[in-house]
């Protein structure tokens, strides 16, 4: 079989299954795919194929999404410190040596965890709506806030985020008429099959009530950032209202020599924008790969 073939494997990581997708020859340059919430390593399908050739890419699902376990918030604790130990167990078990991550979304604070914690293994750095700087919150993101702070007040207005109607949303707001039709329904279709399965809106309102710890990495995430100066690539989309566009800006501060390319684009840009970021994503690893 092609190595450029996706191939499909579960891991078993603390005794919970841990789902992820693989392409690529593993001889060759890792690229750590971390996705965001409502989705899943779904989103990465075309870029994977995009790049098989030359790279080689791991796409796992975080614990509570996709083809992972979902075990109940009464037998995990569902918070990114916990997801970022099952992810960096994941790289031991795969052996993943030196790799370059791509964030968007929950996969930053996932990720940007495991690069402050060993920068020498971190090649480089993607974001895609991957939030390291207060900036980049939008009033999206109020009710979330509020929530942490008092869960049962808020809780009704926080399951709004679990709607179908906010679901596609996510996909569409602020992707130009010319491209919605590049959205496939199934990717909304799928995300919400993963939020409608039973007990899963008490994992998503776990998460969410943890999400307020992120920001208290902030200030560590911006002193590796400034201390080594991983290359970053920003492939942001600048429509997105959910992770604003001066989240990607505010990159700049610590990391001026990063390549930043803000996108006609929503929150899943990877949707309508794939062939474009696939292209910048080749360039500028190749760059980085050149260098060393």
């Amino acid at each position: 079989m092609s190595d450029t073939v996706t191939r499909y494997h579960t891991a078993t990581i603390d005794g919970l299954d841990v789902f992820y997708r693989e392409a690529g020859d593993p001889a060759r340059p890792t690229l750590l795919l971390l996705h965001g919430f409502p989705s899943s390593s779904h989103m990465f399908r075309e870029l994977i194929a995009a790049l098989a050739d030359e790279y080689h890419l791991v796409a796992p699902d975080h614990i509570g999404f996709g083809q992972s376990a979902m075990p109940s918030v009464n037998q995990f604790t569902y918070s990114f410190d916990r997801l970022t130990e099952i992810t960096e167990k994941l790289i031991e078990h795969l052996g993943l040596e030196r790799f370059a991550i791509y964030i968007h979304d929950y996969g930053a604070p996932i990720g940007l965890r495991i690069a402050s914690a060993r920068p020498e293994r971190i090649t480089a750095i993607i974001s895609q709506s991957g939030n390291a700087y207060t900036e980049g919150f939008t009033p999206f993101w109020d009710r979330l806030f509020a929530h942490a702070q008092d869960r049962a007040a808020n809780e009704d207005e926080v399951r709004e985020y679990f709607t179908p109607e906010t679901t596609r949303w996510q996909y569409t707001h602020g992707v130009p008429a010319d491209r919605l039709d590049r959205i496939a329904p199934e990717t909304w279709q799928l995300d919400q099959a993963g939020l409608d399965r039973k007990g899963n809106d008490a994992v998503q309102l776990q998460l969410f009530w943890d999400y307020q710890f992120n920001l208290d990495g902030y200030p560590a995430f911006q002193e590796y950032f400034r201390t080594h100066q991983p290359p970053l690539l920003v492939t942001w989309g600048r429509n997105d209202e959910i992770f604003g566009a001066a989240g990607a800006e505010a990159f700049k501060r610590d990391l001026p020599d990063g390549e930043y390319h803000l996108l006609d684009a929503g929150h899943f840009a990877l949707e309508t924008h794939g062939d474009e970021i696939a292209g910048y994503i080749r360039d500028f690893l190749g760059r980085q790969e050149a260098l060393r």
